[in-house]
């Protein structure tokens, strides 16, 4: 059984911790612009026993309201993009490379993750330092379909009106798409691929309840009975154990789940030192930090020793025992060609409202 009930506890108790952390500190040495959660002081403690304090913290939303921020001019040492923003961030020429001889466990950490295309060149050159991971993936009730039943076609079965619920996300809901059609590699979708995909959102639709975009309001309606299957991320499953809800993620590669990425990036705008960026990225990379996000978060980090030091129960609850063929089986949503993100983005558009 998976002790979920005290990760939580853990995982607040390190929250109200971070927070105390950082009310006493009058000002880091670099500033972190993150996602709201992230100044968890279990993520960087060798930083903190260094350089006596936290780093400063900004937060953003998404990913969008991020970059544009960026964009705008606001300064900070590090951010904490996804895979699908990384181009983004390189074109408007706000990031510097990240220099990994300086990086202590560079080496250590998973080559499906640093060798990403949003993160490294061609050439080599690497833009960001993979971090946590995770999937997305088919989210259902277990006291109302079989396993035997838990396949993405069950999405477009007749039997699902009205048990539904989909990303109101463009890269989330083609991933499912991708998947049901058998491809794991969507940069290389064919127009004729591309249709088949689409005719499959086409066919959940009818069965769609709502198209969620706030996972709150999509880890209530699962626990009402209000929808049965959801293509949704691990954190709603992991919400729903901590709740009793009887609710599993399939994290089998050949039935299909997809994987997202984030790492950090070194902003040109910073005003902190190099040492203490470094400092920073190197406490986030390290096998401890690994450990807690998997332990405490339900995430996955990208030190290929976390998976050994982590409380081995849960790695396998999670899938991660076997790390390496997982993600090889997983459907990263890595950014696609801006042809096939501007199609994806107007047939999705055209699908929701029933053409």
């Amino acid at each position: 059984m998976r002790k979920i009930p005290m990760k939580l506890k853990v995982m607040a108790l390190s929250l109200l911790s971070a927070s105390a952390l950082a009310s006493t500190a009058m000002a880091g040495e670099i500033t972190v612009f993150d996602w709201s959660g992230y100044d968890d002081a279990g993520f960087f403690e060798a930083y903190v026993e260094k350089h006596g304090e936290a780093p400063d913290f900004s937060f953003f939303a998404d990913d969008e309201e991020g970059f544009n921020k960026l964009r705008a001019g606001f300064s900070a040492d590090l951010a904490h993009p996804c895979l699908n923003t990384m181009p983004k961030f390189r074109a408007a020429g706000l990031i510097k490379p990240i220099d990994t001889s300086r990086i202590s466990a560079w080496d250590k950490l998973l080559p499906a993750l640093t060798q990403l295309s949003d993160f490294v060149d061609e050439d080599g050159t690497v833009w960001a330092l993979p971090f946590d991971w995770g999937n997305t993936g088919m989210v259902y009730r277990t006291d109302k379909i079989d396993q035997a039943q838990a396949t993405l076609q069950l999405f477009a079965d007749p039997s699902m009106t009205g048990r539904v619920s989909l990303p109101d996300g463009v890269a989330d809901a083609y991933a499912l798409a991708a998947l049901a059609i058998g491809i794991t590699d969507w940069r290389a979708m064919t127009d004729e691929q591309f249709e088949q995909a689409s005719d499959f959102l086409r066919l959940v639709h009818p069965n769609v309840r709502f198209y969620w975009s706030d996972q709150g309001q999509l880890d209530a309606a699962i626990k009402s009975g209000e929808v049965d299957i959801a293509w949704a991320w691990s954190a709603t499953e992991l919400a729903l154990v901590g709740e009793e809800v009887p609710v599993t993620m399939v994290r089998d590669g050949s039935i299909g789940v997809a994987s997202w990425a984030c790492g950090y990036v070194h902003l040109k705008s910073g005003e902190g030192s190099d040492e203490a960026v470094y400092d920073y990225l190197n406490a986030i990379s390290d096998v401890a930090a690994g450990k807690y996000i998997i332990e405490a978060w339900g995430y996955a980090h990208s030190n290929t020793e976390a998976y050994t030091a982590a409380d081995q129960e849960t790695v396998n609850a999670y899938g991660y025992g076997d790390v390496e063929g997982f993600l090889s089986e997983s459907l990263f949503t890595v950014s696609v060609p801006q042809e096939l993100d501007a199609k994806m983005v107007k047939e999705f558009e055209r699908i929701k409202a029933g053409f």
